[in-house]
C-alpha cells in the first residue's frame, strides 16, 4: 500500500478534535442527566464548532484525538466517567492527565468479565444467602449494596446482576435514599456499553448460588 493510502486511512481512523469534544459532552450528559440518553441520541448535542473554538481548553482535546480513533475515545470517556465520585465536575484536562490509568484497568476489567464475576458471586453468595443479600429493609441498605460501597464488589458484578435480576426497578420504589439514586444511576447508565451475555451469566450464577 502506498505511503499517502495510509496515510489518508490513518487520518479517517484518528478522531477530529471536535468530534472528540462532542463524545465528551454527550458521554458527561449521559452520565450526569436523567434524561439523557447517549444511544438513543448517539452522541449527538447541541454542540458547534463555533463555541468549540472559542473554548481555552481545546487545547486538550486537539492533543487527545491525535492519539485515539473513534471507539477508543468514546471507551476512554466511558471508563473515566464510571469510575468518577461526581462526574459533573471532571474537567476534561484532568482527564486526559489522569485518565490513562483508569482506561487500562478498565480494558483489562472487561476483557476479563466473566472471570470477575464468578469470582466476585464466589466470594459473595452461597445456597442459603442469595435471597438475603438483595433484601430491601428501608432505611438500611442491601447487603449487596453495601458490599459494592465498601470495595468489594464491582460496579460491572452490579450490572450483570441487575440484567439478569432486574433488582435495580424493584430497590428504586422501596429505597428513598441519595447514596442509592447515585449507584442506580450509574447501573443504569453503564450497562449499554457493556456487552453482556445473559444467559451465559445466568448459568455462572446459578452453578455459584446452587
Amino acid at each position: 500500500m502506498h505511503t499517502h493510502a495510509i496515510h489518508f486511512i490513518a487520518k479517517i481512523l484518528i478522531m477530529m478534535p471536535f468530534d472528540a469534544y462532542r463524545c465528551y459532552l454527550s458521554l458527561k450528559n449521559h452520565f450526569t442527566k436523567d434524561h439523557y440518553d447517549y444511544m438513543k441520541y448517539r452522541g449527538k448535542t447541541k454542540a458547534t464548532h463555533q463555541a468549540f473554538y472559542k473554548r481555552k481548553d481545546r487545547f486538550w482535546f486537539e492533543k487527545f484525538a491525535r492519539s485515539k480513533n473513534d471507539k477508543e475515545v468514546e471507551e476512554f470517556f466511558v471508563s473515566n466517567f464510571i469510575y468518577s465520585t461526581d462526574p459533573a465536575t471532571m474537567w476534561i484536562g484532568e482527564m486526559i492527565k489522569e485518565g490513562e490509568g483508569r482506561y487500562q484497568e478498565w480494558q483489562k476489567k472487561v476483557q476479563s468479565l466473566s472471570y470477575i464475576f464468578k469470582e466476585e458471586t464466589n466470594s459473595l453468595f452461597s445456597d442459603d444467602n442469595f435471597g438475603a443479600m438483595f433484601a430491601v429493609d428501608p432505611p438500611r441498605h442491601p447487603e449487596i449494596l453495601k458490599e459494592y460501597l465498601g470495595g468489594k464488589v464491582s460496579l460491572e458484578t452490579m450490572v450483570i446482576c441487575d440484567r439478569i435480576l432486574e433488582y435495580r426497578k424493584d430497590w428504586d420504589k422501596k429505597l428513598n435514599d441519595p447514596v442509592w439514586e447515585t449507584v442506580s444511576r450509574k447501573i443504569k447508565k453503564y450497562s449499554p456499553f457493556l456487552n453482556i451475555d445473559v444467559p451465559r451469566y445466568k448459568k455462572i450464577l446459578k452453578e455459584t448460588v446452587l
